[in-house]
């Protein structure tokens, strides 16, 4: 065991498969961050005597099990996509959840596994994860797995696009995973003033300036307007040919310049 002074990515472990899926998820982020994966196993004590209370062997004795089992889940995750992770462990004692918000205060990111718990249940988090959502001095993500005990099949990356102040970190972060994890971001538009929300009546794409269209969407996607304001209609004749423009296709299509 060793205790970390410099930032790490955390992970709770537990004895499930949840936990040990979690800790195979965040692997990238360590990666990403270029930090240590840590794997803290915390040995639940509650109340005022938690602290004077002493572990037993039967208690050590699995949390070491759990960790070994993560750290081999983990190390042969990582090898098989040729991503090695510096993993550290550590054995806590205490409410799970309050150990992992004090943990975050030095971490960049706690990452803990629950099962999909469903409408039916008090709750769709787990006591810890919920503490962790409610306190945690870093971001926590929180990963679902399914009831047999396999991960999450990796799916889209969904944000919301809205007036929050934090909202384009938030955003940020999210393009990050999709990045990360080679998924699909789907930026669900609510801000106050979205043109989108204002026009709900009108067919919208959203692309990003500069990323080129696929193939054969050019004949059956082509613009057939670009609409402009007047820094771009003073530009127009010194663009000697399309495409150098983030409308695909212009000058060379219609065009209406709005002045005011």
């Amino acid at each position: 065991m060793s205790q970390l002074d410099a930032k790490s990515v955390v992970v709770g472990i537990n004895g499930s498969q949840a936990a040990v899926n979690a800790a195979k998820w965040a692997i990238d982020e360590a990666l990403s961050r270029q930090m240590p994966l840590r794997l803290i196993y915390v040995i639940a004590r509650r109340g005022a005597q938690a602290a004077a209370t002493p572990d037993s062997e039967w208690d050590l004795e699995r949390a070491e099990t759990a960790l070994s089992q993560a750290d081999c889940a983990v190390r042969s995750a990582a090898k098989s996509t040729g991503k090695p992770v510096e993993i550290e462990t550590a054995v806590l004692s205490g409410d799970p959840g309050q150990a992992l918000i004090n943990a975050s205060q030095d971490a960049a990111l706690v990452c803990v596994g629950t099962a999909r718990r469903g409408w039916a249940c008090d709750g769709l988090l787990g006591p810890t994860a919920a503490a962790l959502v409610a306190s945690a001095q870093c971001p926590v993500a929180i990963i679902r797995t399914n009831p047999d005990g396999s991960p999450t099949e990796l799916g889209v990356v969904a944000v919301v696009l809205n007036d929050d102040p934090d909202n384009d970190e938030v955003v940020h972060q999210a393009m990050e995973q999709g990045r990360r994890r080679h998924a699909t971001v789907r930026q669900i538009d609510r801000r106050l003033n979205s043109w989108v929300r204002r026009y709900p009546d009108v067919q919208v794409q959203t692309v990003a300036a500069g990323t080129g269209m696929k193939s054969g969407e050019m004949q059956s996607n082509a613009i057939e307007l670009a609409v402009v304001g007047s820094a771009d209609a003073d530009e127009i004749a010194g663009l000697a040919t399309p495409n150098c423009h983030p409308i695909v296709g212009f000058p060379d299509c219609s065009i209406l310049v709005v002045r005011h």
